[in-house]
């Protein structure tokens, strides 16, 4: 972030990388009021009597999604539209043109044709959507548990150990403190926060394959691992929470690269998320979520059913970990 000061201290300007800037008002009465606003061009604003910097551009050449952004705020000004007139004519807020074109959020690939034909590009902005979706996605949208709160179904697979979602507080706990039991308790407070998502207003639907190592694997104790079973299976019965366990039985599969989630979204593409030893991989490209749907796919064929998951959810419960200590 970038800081400025203008010619009176009644104004300052902060200006983001990325684009967007927020004017802090400081009047004469010791109140501070602030106000995030999108991006501006490089001109000379006047407020209160005092020069304001130019506000600098979103960089188009930052990644190919800034690239879209910046060629949509390119046409959109050139059709002499302001942010709200062009969302009145694609039936969407100015503020979330603005999110596109601060590339805060991905179009899909219908809202871009409309921008397309209601700016006259001739296809220039769906191009460019389709270029830039084959890269990862920005940083600014690379916040996991924001887009998990965003996403209106979410499909897991996990081979290792129970979902982050679908975890009890004392097995998180000790899945977190392996390596730094330090700072278990903020992680584990963040981790137990996203699952607030499945008992909002509008939880989302979770699927989650979950292989049949992660019933058998001990952690945290005998009693820890009873009352996490008994936690899945409390969702025999929900309406948004789907759990199949992919038996031993079931062989080679399609999940052995490891642990991975796709996200869907109501007015946004598909995000495929791969995650990896230090880190994962958030990507909207159509032929990577088309892939790993295509494993997913496979082994929601090759698990259990929902009923007979289950079942050996509450057999495994009461053969490895039925008397408590």
């Amino acid at each position: 972030m970038w800081q400025a000061a203008c010619a009176e201290s009644a104004v300052k300007v902060r200006w983001y990388w990325g684009g967007g800037y927020a004017m802090s008002l400081f009047t004469p009465q010791g109140w501070i009021r602030t106000i995030t606003l999108g991006y501006l061009t490089n001109t000379t604003c006047w407020l209160l009597g005092a020069a304001m910097p130019n506000i600098r551009k979103l960089d188009p050449t930052t990644s190919p999604m800034h690239h879209l952004g910046a060629e949509l705020r390119r046409y959109r000004e050139a059709a002499g539209l302001t942010q709200d007139q062009l969302g009145g004519k694609v039936y969407c807020t100015g503020s979330l043109i603005g999110q596109y074109e601060t590339a805060k959020k991905i179009p899909t690939n219908r809202f871009t044709m409309q921008l397309d034909d209601v700016l006259n590009t001739g296809g220039a902005l769906l191009r460019l959507l389709e270029m830039a979706l084959r890269f990862g996605v920005p940083l600014e949208l690379k916040d996991h548990s924001e887009l998990e709160a965003e996403a209106t179904q979410k499909f897991v697979f996990e081979m290792a150990v129970v979902h982050g979602l679908l975890q009890t507080p004392d097995y998180a706990r000790a899945v977190l403190g392996v390596l730094r039991k330090d700072m278990v308790e903020s992680r584990l407070e963040q981790r137990l926060s996203r699952q607030k998502i499945l008992n909002g207003e509008r939880p989302p639907l979770l699927w989650a394959v979950l292989g049949e190592g992660v019933l058998c694997q001990e952690i945290g104790g005998r009693d820890v691992m009873r009352a996490q079973l008994a936690h899945l299976l409390s969702f025999r019965d929900h309406p948004h929470v789907h759990i199949q366990i992919l038996p031993f039985t079931a062989g080679a599969h399609a999940g052995f690269s490891g642990a991975f989630s796709l996200l869907r979204f109501k007015n946004s593409p598909d995000l495929a998320y791969d995650e990896t030893y230090r880190a994962g991989y958030m990507s909207a490209d159509p032929e990577y979520v088309g892939d790993l749907s295509l494993r997913y796919a496979h082994l929601q064929a090759a698990a259990l059913s929902v009923v007979d998951s289950a079942d050996l959810i509450a057999h495994v419960m009461e053969e490895r970990y039925g008397t408590q200590s």
